[in-house]
């Protein structure tokens, strides 16, 4: 909602929409927020959002935005500081909010953002982990090679540029003065003078420059680059205001737009059906069920075996399959957005790193966790980037760590706890008991009453 927000502010900047349809919206975005503060059980995170402060911001600058749509040279040379004196107002009350509002400062996105960018670096074990996925990582090569191959990224650009040019030339007549016609005919070439076309190149071009920061983001990016090429094929107004540009004079120009508008996405249809439908009827027609049967019999000795008060510690992501699968009570989910979860995970994470059952046992019991899972997979991770592995990642944040001039130290008294509670021996069969396992998972019992049985 953020990035249709800005898109509408820069629309509505260049007076290419209507004044009155922009507000129209931006008064559905409160209410939106309004109920979503509602249903959200009064969620202050909403009121310090950036979406409400520049929706307020705009809102409190539309008279002073209607004074200066009258085409006057001052006006002109005020527009540019209309859009500063929002950007303003946006900052300033966001931080007043901030100031007056009590709620919990997602403080991991700002340090995300800054080491993102290189402007800081951590040895925080959730930032680095969030810099190690795949979906918080800038696009690989790949998914630019899938999209140029399947013709969907040059028709993407090609479309683009050409709305993108035809937009800078609108938006340069109306800073002239010039006013924006209320009927567009075929014959005139002008496809950015459409409200609709302009909001949806800067939308786009606000989700592509997310995209190529974010991989995650092409989830949101891509669909938009389909919808975009395809449009811009079909289109008579498009290829018009390219022979427009072109002066092309030998041809009926509106017949021929007519004519590429369905002969250009009929031929990219068969060339893609050709190339690709054989591939698909391929892939489906090996299409097979994935099976994993160690998390299959885990899941069905919980169902049989677990009390049902009982509450489950381990990875996030298994705590998720754990908790869809059998209901059973988990002591952390696999999500990024909120600082307490994020610091349980990292505390439950612990059990791959370098400590001492005493100090796991004492992390666990704070949760009120009955039983510990371990994954095998975890424990003996050899992944591709050494980095990234959560023990890595878990040894560097503890401090059992140190780089100097390439090379790696380490240093502690305690072995890596998932590797120790195997052996079964004091200390650590004191605070846990082995219930279960099996090639991938082991499964321990947290002890209510501590034995010190050697």
């Amino acid at each position: 909602l953020f990035v249709q927000a800005v898109s509408l502010f820069l629309l509505d900047s260049f007076a290419l929409a209507q004044t009155e349809k922009v507000h129209e919206v931006y008064k559905i975005y409160l209410f939106s927020l309004f109920l979503g503060y509602l249903l959200q059980f009064e969620n202050s995170a909403l009121l310090v959002s950036p979406l409400l402060s520049l929706v307020a911001a705009l809102m409190f600058s539309k008279c002073l935005q209607m004074n200066l749509k009258k085409g006057t040279f001052m006006a002109r040379l005020l527009k540019i500081m209309y859009i500063y004196l929002v950007l303003t107002i946006t900052v300033t009350l966001n931080f007043l909010l901030k100031m007056f509002v009590p709620h919990k400062e997602n403080e991991h996105l700002l340090k995300f953002i800054e080491v993102k960018l290189g402007l800081n670096t951590t040895k925080n074990f959730t930032m680095n982990w969030l810099l190690c996925q795949e979906s918080l990582q800038a696009p690989s090569q790949d998914f630019f090679l899938r999209l140029t191959q399947s013709s969907l990224l040059p028709f993407y650009i090609l479309v683009l540029i050409i709305c993108l040019f035809s937009v800078t030339q609108v938006i340069f007549r109306r800073i002239c003065g010039e006013p924006l016609k209320e009927a567009i005919k075929l014959e005139d070439g002008r496809i950015g003078e459409r409200p609709e076309i302009v909001y949806h190149v800067i939308h786009t071009i606000l989700l592509g420059c997310l995209a190529m920061c974010l991989e995650g983001m092409k989830y949101l990016w891509t669909p938009y680059v389909c919808m975009l090429a395809a449009f811009g094929v079909c289109s008579p107004e498009l290829w018009m205001t390219l022979f427009k540009w072109l002066r092309l004079k030998a041809v009926h120009p509106i017949l021929l737009a007519l004519i590429l508008s369905m002969a250009v996405p009929t031929i990219i249809g068969f060339s893609l059906w050709k190339e690709f439908f054989p591939r698909i009827m391929t892939e489906l027609s090996e299409l097979q069920e994935f099976y994993d049967p160690d998390t299959v019999e885990l899941m069905t000795w919980i169902k049989r075996q677990a009390p049902v008060a009982a509450v489950f510690a381990g990875s996030p992501q298994l705590m998720g399959v754990i908790k869809l699968c059998t209901g059973w009570m988990v002591s952390s989910l696999p999500l990024y957005n909120d600082d307490d979860l994020l610091k349980r995970n990292e505390n439950i994470y612990q059990i791959y790193s370098k400590r001492s059952a005493e100090d796991i046992y004492k992390i666990l019991t704070s949760y009120k966790a009955n039983f510990l899972v371990i994954e095998d997979s975890i424990c003996n991770e050899v992944g591709p980037v050494r980095g990234c592995r959560v023990k890595d990642l878990l040894d560097i944040a503890n401090g059992h760590v140190v780089c100097e001039e390439g090379d790696s130290y380490s240093y502690t008294k305690y072995g890596r706890f998932c590797h120790e509670i195997k052996m079964n021996y004091s200390p650590y069969v004191n605070y846990f008991t082995r219930v279960y396992w099996n090639r991938s998972y082991f499964v321990y019992r947290i002890n209510t009453v501590i034995s010190f049985q050697s």
